[in-house]
């Protein structure tokens, strides 16, 4: 059922919409207007994908998980996606998956009608490991001699 959705019913719907904005405005208008949009869409994307991508990067240096920021980079993808798809009402819903308040909205609307859980410690933070000198190497080793000495071990017996 969601594949007729996604592939027959969505781009029906486009046309329509497509076909009733040119008879008011025009032809090259609208496709004037579908190519600005998409234009100006990609651009509001690369921008909230960087300042999402930069909060992201904040978030995880004060050892918080960056939750919020993880659901507002699949939105931003989501909105690129839809963006990139001519027609007004792929459009539509891009635009608004670009405003912080819809998203907002959109996962208060879904963490309150859904089972998603954090896992991880219950503070809800992880710690960050801090080198304590940056001149000492971490690592394990085994010693190569007791390694020897097992196998030699075990081909005997």
């Amino acid at each position: 059922m969601p594949f007729i959705v996604i592939f027959i019913l969505v781009p029906f719907i486009e046309l329509a919409t497509f076909a009733s904005v040119s008879e008011h405005i025009g032809i090259w208008t609208t496709l004037t207007l579908a190519f600005v949009t998409a234009i100006i869409g990609g651009l509001l994307v690369k921008y909230q994908g960087i300042q999402t991508i930069l909060s992201m990067r904040g978030a995880m240096d004060q050892g918080q998980m960056p939750l919020t920021e993880i659901f507002d980079g699949f939105c931003l993808v989501a909105a690129g996606a839809l963006l990139i798809t001519p027609g007004f009402v792929t459009d539509t819903i891009g635009f608004a998956l670009l405003i912080p308040p819809v998203r907002s909205a959109l996962r208060h609307f879904i963490s309150k009608h859904t089972d998603w859980a954090v896992a991880g410690s219950s503070s809800g933070s992880y710690q960050r490991r801090q080198p304590q000198d940056p001149s000492i190497l971490e690592g394990e080793y085994e010693h190569v001699q007791d390694l020897k000495k097992e196998l030699r071990d075990d081909t005997d017996a």
